[in-house]
């Protein structure tokens, strides 16, 4: 295997696995209702998290654009400036104020952000102490047209984020993507060169490709890198402009599904247990049999 040059597969070369704080613990993964009443949203989904919270969750993943309807007219009016803080980021003062309070970490799902005269949809990390670990913009934008079915552009009114985003956590080090962001698998990749324990993905596929995709993908992510998964979603309202599919899911190293829901409001709470990376990778050395005579990803930032 050593002929196949597997340590230039990656450049620069894959840090080693850290070793997370927590070997096990709970995740929860909200599937939350979304109405046009923002305080409502914001009310109930800090309510979600402290039911979380008392089931023994010590990380807590919220669905995509949880505090909005799904719409280009709505990201204006609902985006909130996350630097400002205080009144002007109300949903963020929320999150940063349940971790803190339940001493928990929060990966926020993701809300619409307003920064000079720029929109982001942006996801939020909170350590346990409330302090805001890594912000996530969404770096691949909703844009697709299937006749007949369903069309939406998100870059009429986002921008498209830069950066990809890893965060070290109590529970571990947690790579995170929005929704479109699962689909390139080049990003997977990176993270989990970089380190990462699990990827999280707070999404709302639609009822066209839902049924196809979100499954599959999320299965693709976790077996490709040997990785834990998870995947939140907006529970779905048949009467929305924009209907979720649901089906928040927890996937394992192996690619299995430890834990999934249908499209009605839920609280998942499972275990994730990180040895069974080391095991997977132990049983399939995917690492060690790439070929770095052949290709490579090269993470640009790093």
């Amino acid at each position: 295997a050593s002929a196949f040059k597997p340590e230039e597969s990656r450049v620069p070369p894959a840090l080693q696995l850290p070793t997370p704080r927590v070997s096990k613990f709970k995740i929860a993964l909200c599937q939350l209702s979304v109405t046009p009443d923002k305080e409502r949203n914001i009310a109930h989904a800090r309510k979600a998290i402290e039911e979380a919270a008392r089931k023994g969750a010590q990380l807590v993943l919220l669905p995509e654009i949880w505090n909005s309807p799904y719409s280009n007219d709505s990201f204006p009016i609902y985006a909130e400036d996350i630097e400002a803080g205080g009144d002007a980021a109300p949903s963020f003062s929320m999150l940063s104020e349940a971790a803190r309070s339940l001493q928990i970490t929060i990966v926020g799902g993701s809300i619409p952000e307003r920064s000079g005269d720029c929109l982001y949809n942006t996801c939020c990390v909170f350590g346990t102490d409330g302090i805001l670990k890594g912000k996530h913009r969404k770096i691949h934008l909703f844009d697709i047209d299937i006749p007949g079915k369903i069309t939406f552009k998100e870059s009429k009114t986002l921008t498209a984020g830069e950066h990809p985003t890893i965060v070290d956590t109590d529970v571990g080090r947690i790579g995170i993507g929005i929704c479109y962001d699962i689909r390139f698998q080049e990003l997977a990749i990176l993270y989990a060169a970089r380190g990462a324990h699990l990827l999280c993905y707070p999404g709302a596929f639609n009822m066209t490709t839902g049924p196809l995709h979100w499954e599959l993908l999320q299965r693709a992510r976790a077996a490709d890198n040997q990785l834990f998964v998870a995947t939140c979603s907006p529970a779905r309202d048949s009467g929305a402009g924009y209907i979720a599919w649901g089906h928040s899911t927890l996937v394992g190293p192996f690619g299995e599904v430890i834990a999934t829901t249908e499209h009605e409001e839920a609280i998942i709470v499972e275990e994730i247990d990180y040895s069974l990376i080391e095991l997977r990778r132990s049983n399939l050395p995917l690492a060690n049999q790439r070929h770095g005579d052949l290709y490579q990803l090269v993470d640009v930032q790093r």
